[in-house]
């Protein structure tokens, strides 16, 4: 016992070491998903992570908007050194103004789906300068009578600031001999894949050895979820093994999410299956109804009937005996005292409707007389039937006689019965009595509370696990 429970205490801890491996690899698979949405905010806030990143992406510096910033860089180098009106800086200011006309024809944005960064940042310098085209607005921004009379080292913080970081997060992405993005995840991504391809081999064999009658197919199958930890595309898919095996490594509990989704299941199903088996049910009772089988079935005698036994008893005649004893035997001598009531009332009803023993009652005495007569009269009215079904029971006489009533009023009806007439007029009630079952009822019972139901059921089996 002590040697089991180590076991399965070390292979819980395999199974732990393995979901949060797979954890890892989803992360992982998330985060460069995400990568391209998010890298705005990965180089603003993180750079360095971009530095390690964007090789794996085939992302690389454009380089018409690196010359630009490079070019405002020497810009402000130059001012620092020779000022603002040396012909040098005036060529440097002549050059930014081409580099932004360039930028603005030829949207190095493209590329990267970023043409939305390009007009924010024309807007921001319209806005800026006070001019409605943008070419212009950098033309009059890049001068130096603008730079001289605005205070150049506040517009070069404006431009560092707003202007600036827009064009930073532009990049070039190179494009593989397939036409696709270039996308090298599947170096972080092989390791795991190996490792969990390892390990679905490993699970196969382990299955494969202890049910034999498997397939090698049946046998991967039966962790088929872990599939989808080895193909490489639609990897956000890995979050279904990566879940499973958390709620099978008892890391996360997922009760009460899978009875949720059972619950939505059953919910968006039950109202359509319901209704579908209870009118086939109807529809196949009413078909053997107007094919006479039922009536036929009904008329025919026990010898007659094609009816497998399993035991040589007639369980209803079981059933009838066994519910008539009980009756007789345990439910009369408890219901006694009311079934005396009854009588004892009736009978003083009896007398009261004589008119001659109404003016006996004005008698001294009589009125008593009366209630003892009709208290001795029920009870010994109620002592002879008790006495005569019992008798009934265990007079095998009795029995016999019984039985012969029964079957002589089985074989009368079914005379009657056999009357083409009878059967035909049955026949047809029976068969819209069950065509307005299937509109008055069925419609119902498809629409009552589905939820109550399926609530009503999961306490239901609440109790009888709590009970075993």
């Amino acid at each position: 016992m002590t040697k089991l429970k180590l076991r399965k205490k070390d292979n819980l801890w395999f199974e732990k070491l393995l979901a949060i491996t797979a954890t890892v690899n989803l992360g992982l698979v998330f985060f460069n998903l995400s990568y391209i949405p998010w890298r705005d905010f990965y180089f603003r806030r993180i750079p360095q992570l971009t530095q390690i990143y964007d090789p794996l992406k085939g992302i690389e510096p454009h380089r018409d908007t690196t010359k630009y910033l490079n070019t405002i860089t020497d810009l402000e180098t130059q001012i620092n050194k020779i000022g603002l009106n040396s012909p040098q800086v005036k060529a440097k200011l002549a050059e930014i103004r081409y580099l932004s006309t360039e930028m603005i024809d030829s949207n190095p944005f493209a590329g990267a789906d970023k043409s939305g960064t390009l007009e924010k940042i024309k807007n921001k310098m319209r806005e800026h300068v006070g001019q409605e085209s943008a070419k212009s607005a950098f033309d009059i921004f890049w001068s130096a009578e603008y730079l001289s009379r605005q205070n150049w080292l506040k517009e070069i913080q404006f431009f560092n600031t707003q202007i600036r970081p827009g064009i930073a997060v532009n990049y070039y992405r190179r494009i593989g001999e397939n036409g696709e993005f270039v996308n090298d995840f599947w170096l972080i991504d092989l390791p795991f894949v190996l490792v969990f391809a390892v390990e679905l081999l490993g699970r196969t064999l382990y299955i494969k050895s202890k049910n034999r009658h498997l397939s090698w197919m049946e046998a991967i199958l039966w962790r088929w979820y872990d599939l989808f930890l080895l193909i490489p595309f639609w990897r956000w898919l890995r979050t279904v093994p990566v879940l499973m095996r958390l709620n099978q490594a008892n890391l996360i509990d997922l009760h009460i999410v899978r009875k949720q989704i059972h619950q939505a299941i059953v919910a968006n199903f039950a109202e359509e299956i319901t209704e579908i088996v209870v009118v086939r049910v109807i529809n196949q009772v009413q078909s053997s109804i107007q094919r006479g089988e039922l009536v036929k079935w009904l008329l025919q005698s026990e010898k007659e009937r094609t009816y497998i036994d399993i035991n040589n008893i007639n369980e209803i005649e079981a059933i009838t005996g066994l519910l008539v004893k009980t009756v007789v035997e345990q439910v009369l001598p408890k219901i006694q005292p009311e079934m005396n009531a009854i009588l004892r009332h009736n009978i003083n009803s009896a007398f009261e409707q004589v008119p001659v023993y109404r003016s006996l009652l004005m008698l001294p005495g009589v009125g008593e007389t009366q209630t003892q007569l009709s208290d001795q009269l029920a009870n010994q009215i109620t002592t002879n039937l008790y006495a005569a079904l019992v008798n009934a029971i265990k007079d095998p006489v009795a029995a016999k006689l019984g039985n012969q009533l029964i079957e002589k009023f089985t074989t009368a009806l079914s005379s009657e019965v056999k009357q083409k007439h009878v059967t035909s007029e049955l026949q047809d009630l029976l068969s819209d009595f069950l065509e307005e079952v299937k509109i008055n009822y069925v419609q119902r019972l498809s629409q009552e509370d589905i939820d109550h139901i399926i609530e009503q059921t999961r306490q239901m089996r609440s109790k009888t696990l709590e009970q075993k």
